[in-house]
């Protein structure tokens, strides 16, 4: 047993199996008997399992304070992103972003949808998240990255981590105008326009819209049981 645990997580260790953690299948799960102590409870939401309370308090907020972010901090959120993990180190992330106050701003903001700008428009700054969908073989050829989007959600979600390691939250967004955002930003063939997102400071849920305060609140999940299984997939169709 490692030293440094508190109880809980003793217990909870001394019902593993003895081989390494990274072996441990989803099955093996539902058997142990882990003490509701070691649960994590943070943010109105409760994990099943002892999870950092990290995820727990990662959520979407629209409600944001209107403050500015300046150049030097998104860059610092996009640094991190960009060393997310990636097949063949392909990197096919890429991230067009306008902050509060500039000319670029408006602009990211006429491509969401009506329902998204009654409050993206509030945000420190804006993104499209944009995937390389091909890589370049040796011989010069184009060849279809398979993992484009899977990995270009990973750096998306290096955004969410380091913007709130600084005090921000991040909101991806799906309703925007795709064609038009291909347009007006000049995004060439090859790429795919994956999603939108709004990152800024959380303002009080009371700055919103009555229809959409009546929403602002960290969502549940499924059980872990309906997303996780051993060996084959058991879940519904």
């Amino acid at each position: 047993m490692r030293p440094g645990l508190s109880p809980p997580f003793r217990q909870i260790e001394s019902l593993l199996p003895t081989r390494p953690m990274g072996l441990l299948l989803t099955s093996n799960l539902p058997r142990l008997q882990i003490s509701e102590d070691a649960m994590t409870s943070s943010n109105t939401r409760d994990s099943e399992f002892p999870i950092d309370a990290f995820f727990l308090d990662r959520w979407s907020p629209r409600a944001f304070t209107q403050e500015t972010i300046d150049q030097a901090t998104m860059l610092t959120i996009l640094d991190a992103a960009h060393w997310a993990p990636s097949s063949g180190n392909n990197q096919p992330w890429r991230f067009i972003y306008a902050l509060r106050g500039t000319p670029s701003f408006p602009v990211l903001v006429d491509i969401l949808s009506p329902g998204n700008q009654r409050w993206a428009q509030h945000a420190a700054a804006l993104l499209i998240v944009v995937s390389k969908t091909y890589r370049v073989a040796s011989n010069g050829e184009h060849r279809l990255a398979y993992t484009h989007s899977y990995d270009t959600g990973a750096a998306w979600f290096s955004v969410i981590t380091q913007a709130m390691k600084l005090g921000y939250h991040a909101h991806g967004m799906e309703g925007f105008d795709k064609e038009k955002a291909v347009e007006v930003l000049g995004i060439p063939e090859g790429y795919r326009v994956e999603a939108a997102a709004a990152i800024g400071r959380m303002a009080d849920r009371a700055t919103l819209p009555d229809d959409l305060a009546d929403r602002e609140f960290p969502s549940k999940r499924k059980p872990v049981s309906e997303i996780a299984f051993e060996g084959k997939f058991t879940g519904e169709p």
